[in-house]
């Protein structure tokens, strides 16, 4: 299959000033920089338990602890985008990460749940400003394709390995030192990476004639913002619920009133050509499919470990230690397949994985082991690594010169956005599988309407409640059995999703043009 070549571009052309030549510095700075920002996406599930008993938080709190670090995290990360361009990168990756930091102090001491919570929506908001410079940066410091294929890759790496240790780092430091270690180890490596990045970052000049699209901000934090807070809430509290209904309608009508103000900006901060652009559009829909693909199902096979097969924590979390692993040995080679090849292989030999691994998840059931599932955790990392390293290379090549930092901005947003869409589209499949298998258990045994009752209050309970509470053991039986075909019903749906879009990804890169057109502000031309 023929696939658009990436085109060098000059060194000229990337220059954004000057710069100390220390590129490796700059990338081990935003390398564990990432790596912190990606980890707290899922360190706190393991942490949620204990969280609740020492702050008195219900299960709608819990959610809200993980939820308020996504939900600011994706909605500001194209503001944060132009907030670099325009104040200049160095400065707002530094603001960003020093930010984290303190959210991170703020939650560590926490000593309430509205003082947690905000900790976390601090975090979020300095991850959102760090992310979309941090690419750009590296851009700067890295002229050469091929060292900067490498380069992202190592990023995209860091970025994947985050993600796939937040359960296995999470659990031991839980059941070791506690909750507040999860967000307390980011303060020591914060702190020295400020001092370090001050150090070693190169200086950035603002783009003083980039606007700053305050209504295309304000659209995309409400639009975004109102959509992954429907996401989150709605399996949980219902789609009719008040507040969900609100978060809907501020996507409905934020979302598209933000493409029509961006249509008619002469200084978008959200170009739309990005999505026109075949490759580009390619590399959007392998992200965000991914990620609500792989993210979804760990999150939910997370409680199938605990809940059902009666796991640790800490237990749980390390079953993703050989994935994390594979990330490791496998994101640098990304990189250098994406520059020595081209970054579209790799992109579609990990889509082509992404529906091996779910399928293969879906393979086991009450009584798995940890051996059976050894072959497929390497599955998992290597999809991680050669779907999102070459996502990056591919943005930041493809969308050229000050919009490099919204292409970033976009990729990161589709990520997080499709975690927070897997969470919810998988576990509604599950959910309804798991009621359907549940009430035809009880209605073999019960009349009608005590089996819909009890379905009703097992449900509510959640897993945790109803495998250790008083329902007795038949009742604990068939909540096992329901989970695992809920459980295998949504990986093998996620399966044939991912099936088909990397079957579209193929055919859409069969048509896309072979170069993006230069153009003196950076931006891609439509293709095809």
């Amino acid at each position: 299959m023929p696939l658009p070549r990436i085109r060098p571009s000059s060194p000229a052309a990337s220059a954004c000033g000057p710069r100390r030549d220390r590129p490796g510095a700059v990338l081990v700075v935003e390398s564990v920089a990432v790596f912190m920002v990606m980890l707290d996406n899922l360190a706190m599930n393991n942490a949620l338990p204990d969280i609740g008993s020492d702050l008195t938080v219900g299960v709608g709190g819990l959610e809200w602890v993980v939820a308020s670090y996504t939900l600011v995290l994706a909605a500001f990360l194209l503001p944060g985008s132009i907030v670099g361009e325009r104040l200049g990168r160095r400065r707002v990756f530094l603001a960003g990460l020093a930010a984290f930091t303190v959210g991170s102090a703020l939650g560590a001491t926490a000593d309430s749940w509205a003082v947690l919570v905000a900790g976390r929506v601090v975090q979020g908001a300095g991850g959102a400003v760090l992310l979309p410079s941090s690419a750009a940066l590296l851009r700067q410091v890295f002229p050469q394709d091929g060292a900067r294929a490498k380069a992202l890759g190592l990023r995209g790496a860091a970025s994947g390995l985050g993600l796939a240790l937040g359960p296995v780092i999470g659990g031991p430091l839980v059941e070791r030192f506690g909750w507040h270690s999860v967000l307390l180890i980011n303060v020591p490596i914060g702190a020295g990476l400020l001092v370090f990045g001050a150090l070693s970052l190169p200086h950035a000049p603002a783009s003083r004639t980039r606007s700053w699209d305050l209504p295309g901000q304000a659209l995309a934090a409400v639009g975004v913002g109102g959509l992954i807070f429907a996401l989150i809430q709605g399996p949980s509290e219902g789609w009719a619920d008040p507040a969900v209904l609100t978060g809907s309608a501020a996507a409905v009508l934020a979302l598209p009133a933000l493409t029509a103000v961006e249509r008619r900006s002469s200084d978008p901060m959200l170009d739309l050509s990005f999505f026109r652009d075949r490759p580009c559009a390619v590399a959007a829909l392998a992200c965000f499919s991914t990620s609500l693909a792989l993210f979804g199902a760990i999150f939910f096979l997370s409680l199938y470990l605990q809940y059902v097969l009666g796991w640790s924590a800490a237990g749980a979390g390390l079953v993703f230690l050989l994935a994390s692993a594979f990330i490791v040995v496998t994101g640098p080679v990304a990189g250098r397949l994406s520059a020595r090849w081209n970054a579209f292989r790799p992109l579609m030999i990990g889509v082509a994985l992404c529906p091996l691994a779910l399928a293969g998840l879906g393979l086991y059931g009450e009584g798995a082991r940890y051996a059976e599932y050894c072959w497929v955790l390497p599955v998992i990392g290597v999809c991680v690594s050669l779907t999102f390293v070459p996502v990056n290379v591919i943005v930041v090549e493809r969308v050229r010169g000050p919009r490099a930092g919204m292409a970033t901005a976009i990729a990161e947003m589709l990520r997080e956005l499709g975690g927070v869409t897997g969470v919810a589209a998988l576990g509604a499949v599950l959910n309804s599988r798991m009621r359907d298998s549940l009430l035809r258990q009880a209605e073999a045994v019960l009349p009608a309407d005590r089996a819909a009752a009890l379905t009703d209050r097992t449900l509510a309970r959640g897993p945790a409640a109803a495998l250790t509470g008083s329902g007795g053991g038949e009742v604990r039986r068939w909540f096992r059995a329901a989970f695992i075909d809920g459980l295998h019903g949504a990986l093998y749906t996620g399966a044939v999703g991912t099936a088909v879009v990397a079957v579209c990804a193929c055919l859409m890169l069969r048509t896309a043009t072979a170069e993006p057109a230069d153009e003196p502000n950076g931006l891609v031309q439509p293709a095809g």
